[in-house]
């Protein structure tokens, strides 16, 4: 027998009582601290989110923003014409001054007041250019030792084919070496008249330089490499070859004769567009004369409205998305790299999610389950933490060295020792990224398939259904928004992807994209490629200047995030039509 015994209600609930309950009970058992610990969390993973995107958002969309020209005299003699790319504070150290002439030493120390407790002295940095000229793009000058400091009106930035920006004023027009206007208002209006028709026709045989003679000296190597594979065949000298080396001559002097005729056309081009120049004064009184078809842009920013400021704003951003790069990647465009970053993330999605569904069907739905599929499980979601490097390693020694030199020796014997798939190309970056991505889908498409209902099977079974009729009629159909999330996951991570790209296809410079409609098959699997993610590292790590690929680097994040959300979003879009679609359908 057990004896119980009570408290007197009058007891338990006496104030001293409750007084030592509340001391004992923990915090924790009445959720508050919880739901701020948790809510806390959330609002600093937000923050960190919402400060990283401001910061590219606003680095980036202010890079084609045209600046104005300012013209500095320096206490030292310098002369600095250009935009101010950005200014800082600092306490220049005792050294430095003693390094200076009295005079500037003087002004410095003036500027910062009181030795004891010194204020700092804001420095500028000028993006002056003029890189044939000054060796430099850019030159800090501290604000005490500027002498002088005005916005000419007349002052122009020309964005130019190579060797940078040009900062200057319009002296005069040239047209064959013969100065034909002078002064800044009347060499601006000649310019403004003939520099769209020399743009036009710089573009043109800049087009049939890459294009049509691209083709014809393509179509020429195909009939060199038919030629040496029926010597390596059949032997030089052999009837075979002797009957290819007739159509080689007669294809051959057809090629010249298209390749010539192309030729005419871009000197005729050239000798066009070499008649006119324009020259420049620079701020220290020097005189350039730029040939016009190398000016892409020039820009009077001291002149511009609000209006004026929008349509070089965006006529910048429009040569950004659609025109190649130049300058090492610092200026122009990136559209080959959008090109490519695109088609391999589709490519690799064409890969891995088949190949993971057709894994994660079978684990699912036909394998046994026991120690070997447990491993298998295992080992699938071990390669989810593998770094990303190794992946590349791995596609850079199985696809190319070893499946791609066996394509090469049975196929491409005649291009040997050059190789066509024995190297990196945007086929083996898709393959090692669809690797790469492949445990991701797997792991949703398994938790997708678990999400059936067992009722729906054994209702199909019921009615007769196969096994297969019953994965492919119901279980898939039901599955698809959770491998949709697979698709999401793989697509978020595979095209921000840099480090195995560099060792299986990834370049600083792709002349021709994989892509080309202008000759079969089209698709060119074995050629490398640019990449977004490249891009940005080849800008901040590899540039000659730094300072002036830096807002580029961000910009191309920007644009790089964009494209990253924009696939998300739409495959987001397709999972919530077939959850609507199976959601009706109940």
């Amino acid at each position: 027998m057990t004896l119980i015994v009570s408290e007197s209600p009058d007891r338990a609930n006496a104030p001293g009582r409750r007084k030592r309950d509340r001391r004992r009970s923990s915090l924790t058992a009445h959720g508050e601290p919880m739901v701020w610990l948790t809510g806390g969390s959330l609002a600093l993973c937000v923050a960190m989110i919402v400060g990283l995107l401001g910061l590219v958002l606003y680095q980036g969309l202010g890079t084609f923003w045209p600046q104005e020209i300012v013209r500095l005299e320096a206490a030292d003699g310098r002369v600095l014409l250009g935009a101010i790319s950005s200014r800082s504070s600092y306490i220049p150290e005792e050294s430095l001054l003693a390094s200076l002439p009295p005079e500037q030493a003087t002004l410095l120390r003036e500027a910062m007041g009181d030795p004891s407790d010194p204020q700092p002295i804001e420095r500028l940095l000028v993006r002056s250019e003029n890189y044939e000229l000054t060796g430099s793009h850019y030159n800090w000058i501290d604000r005490p030792l500027v002498v002088s400091e005005e916005r000419p009106t007349w002052a122009l930035c020309l964005e130019r084919t190579e060797k940078g920006r040009f900062y200057g004023l319009p002296v005069a027009f040239l047209v064959d070496g013969e100065v034909v206007e002078e002064g800044p208002e009347a060499t601006w209006k000649r310019f403004g008249e003939q520099h769209p028709a020399v743009r036009r026709r710089y573009l043109e045989y800049r087009r049939l330089e890459k294009r049509d003679l691209g083709h014809v000296n393509a179509d020429m190597e195909e009939a060199r490499l038919y030629l040496r594979s029926v010597a390596l065949s059949k032997g030089e000298g052999s009837a075979a070859w002797l009957d290819a080396k007739a159509k080689f001559d007669a294809r051959e002097e057809i090629n010249r004769a298209r390749a010539a005729e192309i030729q005419g056309r871009i000197d005729e081009l050239k000798g066009a567009n070499a008649a006119f120049a324009l020259r420049m004064r620079t701020g220290d009184d020097r005189e350039v004369d730029i040939p016009l078809e190398r000016i892409v842009r020039a820009v009077p920013a001291n002149q511009l409205s609000l209006a004026g400021k929008l349509r070089v704003y965006g006529s910048r951003w429009r040569e950004f998305l659609t025109d190649d790069p130049r300058e090492a990647n610092s200026e122009g465009g990136v559209w080959p790299a959008i090109f490519g970053t695109l088609l391999m993330t589709l490519l690799m999605t064409l890969m891995v999610v088949p190949l993971g569904v057709i894994a994660a069907l079978y684990l699912h739905e036909y394998a046994k389950q026991g120690f070997i599929v447990s491993l298998v499980r295992i080992a699938v979601n071990n390669l989810a933490g593998v770094p990303s490097i190794v992946f590349g390693v791995f596609g850079l020694g199985f696809f190319c060295y070893i499946i791609g030199s066996s394509i090469d020796e049975f196929f491409f014997s005649a291009r040997l020792p050059n190789p066509t798939y024995g190297k990196g190309g945007i086929l083996w970056a898709s393959l090692t990224l669809a690797l790469l991505t492949l445990p991701v889908v797997i792991v949703a498409t398994e938790e997708a398939l678990a999400a059936v209902p067992n009722s729906m099977r054994e209702g199909s079974y019921a009615c007769g259904a196969t096994k297969w009729q019953t994965i492919r009629r119901i279980i898939l159909p039901r599955a698809q928004p959770g491998i949709m999330t697979g698709a999401i996951l793989a697509i978020a991570r595979g095209a921000g992807e840099v480090a195995p790209l560099m060792l299986v296809g990834a370049v600083k410079l792709a002349p021709d994209l994989p892509l080309d409609l202008g000759r079969f098959p089209y698709l060119f699997p074995e050629r490398s490629f640019m990449h977004l993610g490249f891009h940005i590292y080849d800008l901040g790590f590899q540039s000659q200047n730094s300072e002036a690929a830096k807002p580029m680097v961000y910009t191309t994040t920007l644009l790089l995030i964009a494209i990253v959300v924009a696939l998300n979003l739409s495959a987001i879009w397709i999972r919530a039509r077939l959850r609507r679609r199976f959601r009706a359908a109940r």
